[in-house]
């Protein structure tokens, strides 16, 4: 790989989303922005081996993207046709001239970001496609990095990515913020799909790798810049604050040779105290907004409380447990109630935990969820039934798709068998 194609995707990876972005406002289409934001990727690759990467390549490549857009729209007579919607839009007689795409792109780059953000994460879409898409156009991920990711097959991937820009184009979901009562309904799925980015980093579901950086780092970048689009929204900071307390701990989830290390073995001053200062300023500033705190603000105040501990025995687990109660009553949830009975069992005793999993143990979710057995065996273990602990830590090896936590796990059943 030479210098100006390693110096290419970089700045691909860096400008792409806000290319996409105010070309799509341009033209209305996401799936039609992808298209002209490579075309003018395509030109760099031919044009920058030559004549070395510009001094403002962002503005090199929408400026490219501009004209090929307004060459291609003329050139399939619809240059006409949105000349005459918007003037029927507006009522206003006027000719949409090179200079007016032009404004339009040139206009405040967050409402761009922030709208092309909302429609990657459209409730039309399946939240395996608004993953896809957000990490395509906002991640600027190719097919086969979302694939392995995912553990999918790069066709499944293109066939989803394909589908999902298509619905939005024949639905003529418009680009756009949404707003008032339309806002808080769509904002909860753009959290989760940001959300679902991070915790499939965090512990992959599947392969070889425990954790996937790469996914971790995106979600959280995604994160951030929604936060700074949308300011007045404490879920928005809520989830922001417990990704960057989630993130402090990833050089500690690994041991030496890779192998998972779990949250009360982890080396605490490996943590990153920058990450957990951040994650405490962004619940600081959701909890200054108005309104009850919402299930990402709690989850950051659960994480926090981990966050505080010097030692694993001096953490609250009191609190945890009351923070995941107030949890499960706003948004209930089978796997909440796991978490619950873990907190349950470290605050007022194993007996207490194994109680709360036995009203849960027969939910359907929970049926196949490698966690259920191995929060069994962990409680089993601290009341000394070993040979129970074994068998479940073995059941949940069974049942998780990645390589790294099944190894744990039957060296968990080992060590108690």
């Amino acid at each position: 790989m030479t210098e100006a194609t390693r110096a290419i995707e970089a700045v691909w990876r860096i400008e792409s989303a806000r290319l996409i972005a105010g070309l799509a406002r341009m033209v209305g289409d996401v799936g039609l922005a992808e298209e002209m934001a490579q075309d003018a990727l395509v030109a760099a690759m031919e044009k920058w081996p030559e004549t070395g990467v510009p001094d403002n390549p962002g503005a090199w490549l929408m400026a490219t993207a501009k004209n090929r857009a307004i060459d291609r729209m003329r050139r399939e007579k619809t240059y006409e046709r949105k000349r005459e919607e918007v003037a029927h839009d507006t009522g206003a007689l006027f000719a949409m001239e090179r200079s007016d795409f032009e404004a339009a792109a040139d206009d405040e780059i967050g409402d761009d970001l922030l709208a092309l953000i909302f429609t990657c994460c459209h409730p039309l879409l399946s939240r395996e496609a608004r993953v896809a898409l957000t990490l395509r156009l906002l991640g600027g991920l190719t097919t086969t990095e979302i694939a392995s990711a995912y553990l999918v097959s790069e066709s499944t991937v293109a066939q989803r990515l394909v589908r999902a820009k298509r619905t939005l184009r024949e639905a003529k979901v418009p680009f756009e913020v949404p707003r008032g009562t339309e806002l808080d309904e769509r904002l909860p799925s753009v959290l989760e799909v940001i959300y679902l980015v991070f915790n499939e980093g965090y512990a992959a579901s599947g392969g070889e790798d425990w954790i996937r950086t790469d996914l971790c780092e995106e979600a959280l970048r995604l994160g951030r810049i929604l936060a700074e689009l949308a300011p007045r929204e404490p879920e928005v900071h809520g989830l922001v604050a417990l990704l960057e307390i989630q993130a402090s701990r990833l050089n500690a989830r690994r041991g030496p040779d890779g192998e998972p290390v779990l949250l009360l073995d982890q080396n605490r001053g490996r943590w990153d105290p920058l990450l957990i200062v951040r994650g405490r300023q962004a619940l600081e500033r959701a909890e200054a907004l108005p309104g009850p705190l919402g299930p990402y603000c709690l989850q950051a105040a659960i994480a926090a409380c981990h966050a505080e501990a010097i030692r694993p025995e001096e953490t609250n687990w009191v609190r945890i447990a009351a923070l995941y109660e107030a949890l499960a009553q706003i948004q209930p949830s089978p796997i909440i109630e796991l978490n619950r009975a873990v907190a349950v069992g470290m605050a007022f005793g194993p007996e207490a935990g194994l109680e709360l999993l036995a009203q849960i143990e027969d939910e359907p979710e929970l049926a196949d969820y490698h966690l259920l057995p191995s929060v069994r065996g962990g409680l089993l273990e601290k009341l000394g039934r070993r040979e129970e602990a074994a068998a479940e830590f073995k059941r949940a090896a069974t049942l998780t798709r990645n390589e790294q936590e099944r190894d744990l796990l039957l060296r968990r059943a080992e060590r108690d068998g």
